[in-house]
């Protein structure tokens, strides 16, 4: 007969403390996918290459300037937005009028392309952005986590609200939020949705770039890693709502410590695949998100 035992308390508390840390990582790197799916309608299944594309950027920048990843934040999201603009205007913008399949299957196509280009310039072996506080303990009465994971968990917050700020309180915001309700009306009234789309586009590739890089500092990626994180994005984007900040960080965060249990139920070899679990049922049992709309 099979005998289970619960694990200790200390190792639950320390399990849903990572999970919810870990989460509002994964919650900046969903960001990006619900803001184009928001506004854009576009299902841009290349989303988890772009976030190992920050990873590998944070990686080298780390790397070759010795400077804290952190402080190579900025810089990524720079680099990988000026990359995404003229990305947009050549492949996206073109099939702005073919519905939703063709910017979709373009998107895969990228995606694949992407995979490869990393595979052969930086070969399938597996890397991490090392830093000198990455396994250093943070100890709160019975909870020990790693230091990396409240801060990449303050930071990501930080940046999250940063991104509802923009869109909340700022020029670019009204446009955005109104070439998302209703393109043809934003038109009318003076919004060039064409411009909001690629800047729209362009934010939601910084998003996953620095997300990228801050899940890196904790774990390891390969060039094949996007595929998953691209399912975990998607599950957070269903739970939260399309185009809602607000719960895009809620979900991100429950994903997080709902996976934790699943792993200290099942073992952490079943981390994803309660991921993905969860996904299915949020997609079959409320698929319009918790709240939706662009908020």
């Amino acid at each position: 007969m099979l005998e289970y035992s619960l694990p200790d308390l200390s190792v639950v508390l320390n399990g849903l403390v990572s999970g919810l840390l870990l989460g509002g990582m994964l919650a900046l790197t969903a960001l990006g996918l619900s803001i184009a799916l928001g506004v854009m309608r576009l299902v841009n299944l290349a989303h988890g290459e772009l976030l190992v594309g920050g990873a590998y950027l944070g990686f080298f920048l780390a790397q070759y300037t010795g400077l804290d990843p952190l402080l190579c934040l900025p810089l990524v999201a720079v680099v990988t937005g000026a990359i995404a603009l003229p990305f947009h205007g050549i492949l996206i913008r073109p099939l702005a009028n073919k519905g939703t399949e063709a910017p979709m299957m373009t998107m895969f196509g990228v995606s694949i392309i992407l995979q490869n280009v990393y595979l052969l310039c930086f070969s399938a072996d597996t890397r991490a952005i090392n830093t000198s506080y990455a396994a250093r303990p943070l100890t709160a009465g019975p909870v020990t986590v790693a230091e990396i994971y409240v801060i990449g968990f303050a930071v990501s917050v930080a940046l999250t609200l940063g991104v509802h700020g923009l869109v909340t309180r700022t020029g670019f915001g009204r446009a955005l939020r109104a070439a998302a309700v209703d393109p043809a009306a934003a038109a009318v009234m003076g919004v060039d949705v064409a411009k909001v789309h690629a800047l729209t586009f362009a934010l939601g590739a910084a998003c996953a770039a620095m997300g990228g890089v801050l899940i890196a500092t904790a774990f390891s990626f390969t060039p094949a890693s996007g595929s998953t994180y691209l399912l975990m994005c998607f599950a957070v984007v269903v739970m939260g709502g399309i185009g809602n900040i607000s719960g895009t960080l809620a979900a991100g965060i429950t994903l997080g410590v709902l996976q934790s249990i699943g792993a200290l139920v099942l073992g952490d070899g079943y981390r994803d695949l309660v991921g993905l679990v969860i996904f299915l049922f949020a997609l079959a049992l409320r698929p319009q998100g918790m709240v939706s709309g662009v908020r």
